[in-house]
């Protein structure tokens, strides 16, 4: 196993390419929009509506496909804002999908947003090491074995979904469920469409 010292802490890496790995393509596929002006009136306001903090890339490349862009958003900001998870859960759950999805975009995005829910930074660079990496409480092991089940199986196990009910609410299990499959989603894109890092974001730990 691979490990860094930042800020003097330990920091394990995992090694297994199937779990972590770098931006799939080194130019994108499909291009992101960098002249607003060839967009219609309604493409140029759903650009303006999704500023959040250093994401660019992403929304410029959907933009090319307004109508998609738009339908996709409502689910979306359901999932990132409006969801019963709390939002250091959440994050785990994403950046743990987003891992395990090789989707350095998203990792980079949502290390920033989980840094600003309440993750430290030695907590961040674990989430590679998975749930059973030494330091997790079980709550934490059992959300970060959640989104191993659901990457793999497509499947929450018996055991995980009764440490999730200890403390979650019906309602709270459905929201983990489709964070996990939206950013599953996300990912997808993201790999296939070749949608590069924001200037100034990092992608996974090396």
């Amino acid at each position: 196993m691979r490990i860094r010292y930042v800020d003097g802490l330990v920091h394990r890496l995992s090694p297994s390419p199937s779990k972590g790995g770098a931006v799939r393509l080194s130019e994108p596929r499909v291009p992101p929009v960098t002249d607003e002006s060839i967009l219609d009136d309604e493409s140029q306001e759903l650009l303006r509506g999704t500023a959040l903090g250093p994401a660019v890339n992403i929304f410029r490349t959907l933009v090319n496909h307004p109508k998609l862009l738009k339908r996709w958003l409502i689910f979306a900001n359901h999932v990132l804002f409006k969801s019963t998870l709390p939002a250091r859960d959440r994050e785990i759950l994403i950046l743990r999908t987003g891992w395990r999805c090789r989707a350095e975009y998203e990792w980079g995005q949502h290390a920033i947003i989980a840094k600003a829910s309440g993750l430290s930074d030695e907590e961040i660079v674990r989430i590679a090491d998975g749930p059973d990496a030494p330091g997790w409480d079980p709550f934490d092991a059992a959300l970060l074995r959640a989104a191993d089940e659901l990457h793999e199986d497509h499947f929450l196990g018996d055991e995980t979904w009764k440490a999730l009910s200890e403390r979650y609410s019906p309602q709270q299990l459905m929201d983990a469920v489709f964070a996990v499959g939206q950013y599953t989603l996300v990912s997808m894109a993201l790999n296939s469409f070749g949608v590069q890092l924001d200037r100034g974001v990092e992608g996974f730990p090396r």
